[in-house]
């Protein structure tokens, strides 16, 4: 990770002071938005500084010249300028915005897009709007009154955004309450709010992260019109979605009880590969115990999948072969415990084998629960404080 500083000149030729207490810094992740910057850093200086002190801290992922192109256009700015050039590019969008909010030496930060679909003009509103009402997290909001998406190109990307909005607040009602725009990435959050170290950004919807994790004591939003993008292309993709989706599931599952509940819906998924395994077997002549022992191994296979990918991300702390062996000797583990209530089920009592089988899933899930959190993904121990023991 690199960092540049670039302390601007004010008019008179002498350099301009770090922002004062009660000031703002804008923070602005980046990744390959050379064509935009400075544009972007000209309607700051036409709207921010005159109003309320600030700073701007890009924090930049890019593989091109976007770090330069700062560069060149803070030598024009009134207010100090820096770029935190990332090597790697951990936790994406999100993840820049955290390393800015640690650079950050304001009282207030406000998180906006470098491709200028967030009006800098707004910035002073955001902050005056938290000052007066006393508010946490001041959102601009593309669905209260007076706001509007009308930059989110094509119908697609509107449906998607919609249904992202509706899937969030429905997950988070009471972190959410107040956002009606949980989506939008242009927000101001007083500095003192942040428990930085309690985040953990995955993806671009970093207000998400902010609001659930940190919990800010009150909420107001002001509307803003989206606009279209001045240069350059979306960052939008699949795999963002897709990563929009595992951090959905992560946040959700932050909590013991929502993680088990997560863990029994993603072995109800099991279900399907164990018992289309089973029946094939059982089809095919296999006895069904012998049947069981194979089958097991595909829902096996798919349950490590979905916990390794939606559940435990942050908690892979051993090697990926020590996870899958231990995994598979646990849930194979309970074979000793399902294969003779299976027979009994189906000996005693007259079920047939695939009720049966569906049956003694359901009570192990407890104990391969309790298991698969104790002995494969077992929280890392925090490193105690210097001069303890």
């Amino acid at each position: 990770m690199s960092i540049y500083e670039t302390p601007a000149e004010d008019s008179l030729g002498e350099l301009t002071a770090v922002p004062e207490p009660g000031a703002v810094t804008v923070i602005i992740p980046s990744f390959n938005e050379s064509g935009n910057v400075r544009e972007l850093l000209r309607r700051i200086t036409e709207s921010v500084p005159s109003r309320v002190p600030c700073e701007v801290i890009f924090v930049d992922d890019s593989t091109d010249d976007t770090p330069e192109q700062v560069a060149k256009a803070a030598q024009d700015c009134p207010f100090p300028v820096s770029v935190i050039h990332r090597e790697v590019p951990t936790g994406g969008l999100g993840g820049a915005v955290v390393e800015g909010i640690k650079a950050a030496a304001s009282d207030w930060v406000v998180v906006m897009d470098a491709d200028l679909q967030h009006p800098p003009s707004l910035v002073p509103e955001l902050i005056a709007t938290g000052e007066s009402s006393g508010a946490d997290l001041v959102v601009a909001s593309r669905y209260t009154k007076g706001g509007s998406r009308a930059g989110l190109a094509g119908g697609y990307r509107v449906a998607v955004s919609r249904a992202s909005t509706w899937l969030t607040k429905g997950l988070f009602p009471r972190a959410l309450r107040g956002i009606s725009d949980p989506m939008s990435g242009f927000f101001a959050i007083r500095r003192a709010a942040v428990m930085a170290e309690d985040l953990r950004p995955l993806g671009y919807k970093i207000l998400m992260e902010l609001a659930v994790r940190c919990g800010p004591r009150s909420v107001r939003e002001v509307p803003f019109v989206f606009q279209d993008r001045f240069a350059g292309e979306s960052k939008s993709t699949a795999r963002e979605g897709l990563r929009f989706l595992r951090h959905l599931v992560e946040l959700r599952t932050s909590k013991p009880l929502w993680r088990m509940i997560a863990f029994g819906l993603i072995g109800l998924t099991g279900f399907v590969p164990n018992l289309l395994a089973l029946y094939g077997l059982t089809a095919a002549g296999m006895h069904y115990l012998p049947a069981e022992i194979v089958a097991n191994q595909f829902g096996v296979a798919w349950n490590f999948l979905l916990i390794e990918v939606l559940l435990f991300r942050t908690r892979r702390h051993r090697r990926l072969s020590d996870r899958i062996g231990r995994y598979a000797v646990l849930a194979n583990a309970d074979l000793v415990l399902r294969i003779p209530l299976i027979a009994l089920l189906v000996g005693s009592w007259g079920m047939s084998v695939l009720p049966a089988t569906a049956t003694a899933l359901i009570l192990t899930f407890v104990l391969r629960y309790a298991g698969t959190e104790a002995l494969v993904y077992t929280r890392k121990n925090r490193a105690a404080p210097r001069g303890t023991q």
